[in-house]
């Protein structure tokens, strides 16, 4: 299936259409996401420096795929075990613009304070299944880094895309999104992620299965 209707822009650059399972996600396998609580996601993660790797188009393919079964908008690398400065991302903005890509070695460009415009919207992380909150965030962001081969990339993100950016951008500081809520707020997200947890899983297992891959549940 095909997405004709809406504008796309893979790696930046706009395309006429694009499956709606991306081609790195066809050649993926599913990887275990890990959750709040796991050292991984409390460290900053190392640069890449190597490119062109069969193992980095992997690690890509592998999370495209993973972040697809979870039906995130954007996944890091430490979300599957994995310490290094990397996320992938499939993201509208609030313009109806589909944005896909990979981005290695992400610094974000914030606009500075006085032409900054923070919007509190609800905010989820696969990382933290099952739990919304609201949180403040930059309507636009850019960011600065290169894709698997090397080549330099600019990633411009409004809206929606812009909080996706900056969120995964955190993930690759050793941040949570709910680090950036009040004690008591924190308390009800991890409270939302112990009801809901299983739920969550469960839907994983079903899309894994639907898509040809198997999840432990």
């Amino acid at each position: 299936m095909v997405r004709s209707a809406v504008r796309v822009l893979v790696q930046g650059k706009p395309v006429d259409s694009y499956p709606a399972l991306p081609p790195e996600a066809e050649r993926g396998s599913p990887r275990r996401i890990t959750e709040v609580g796991e050292e991984v996601l409390r460290r900053s993660c190392r640069e890449v420096t190597e490119f062109g790797t069969p193992e980095l188009s992997a690690l890509i393919d592998d999370m495209f795929l993973t972040m697809y079964i979870a039906d995130g908008a954007g996944l890091a690398a430490n979300q599957v075990d994995v310490d290094l400065r990397l996320f992938v991302y499939d993201c509208p903005d609030d313009h109806g613009v589909r944005h896909i890509g990979h981005i290695i070695n992400p610094v974000l460009d914030q606009p500075d304070p006085a032409h900054r415009l923070l919007i509190e919207e609800t905010e989820g992380c696969l990382s933290v299944p099952g739990a919304r909150m609201d949180v403040p965030r930059t309507d636009r962001t850019v960011v600065r880094g290169v894709d698997k081969d090397g080549n330099p990339l600019v990633i411009e993100g409004t809206g929606y895309f812009a909080r996706c950016l900056q969120h995964e951008a955190d993930h690759l500081s050793g941040h949570l999104y709910i680090d950036r809520l009040s004690k008591r707020d924190r308390k009800d997200a991890l409270r939302q992620m112990a009801d809901r947890h299983e739920e969550v899983l469960a839907r994983r297992v079903e899309k894994a299965k639907a898509l040809g891959h198997q999840l432990q549940p």
